[in-house]
């Protein structure tokens, strides 16, 4: 069985290397996902984008919440917060953009 105070200390033991690899994720996909929603592409890959973007912010939430459950409270853990929660509302800005741009743009003609 799966325990959890088991992955919340590989977490937190392993902090430099998942935090090197889910901030430049995190930007990564979500620029993509702003790209592909700005650049009018099918539903289906804003969808798929935004997808995988929200699963990084949701890893890297979790993995800061790690450190607050044991009262770890500093700047990079803020920072870190801070970052995917922004990724998080700029994806959800992303495909309500995506599909209200049409809508937007047809109503000054």
């Amino acid at each position: 069985m799966l325990d959890f105070n088991t992955i919340t200390e590989l977490s937190r033991a392993n902090c430099v290397s998942i935090c090197a690899f889910l901030v430049p994720a995190n930007l990564l996909a979500t620029s993509s996902t702003i790209i592909l929603a700005a650049l009018r592409r099918p539903t289906h890959q804003v969808w798929q984008a935004c997808a995988i973007a929200t699963f990084f912010a949701v890893v890297m939430i979790l993995h800061v919440y790690t450190w607050f459950m044991i009262g770890v409270v500093m700047a990079p853990t803020y920072i870190l917060m801070w970052l995917a929660i922004t990724c998080l509302l700029s994806n959800f800005a992303a495909i309500l953009l995506q599909r209200h741009m049409p809508k937007i743009l047809s109503f000054g003609r």
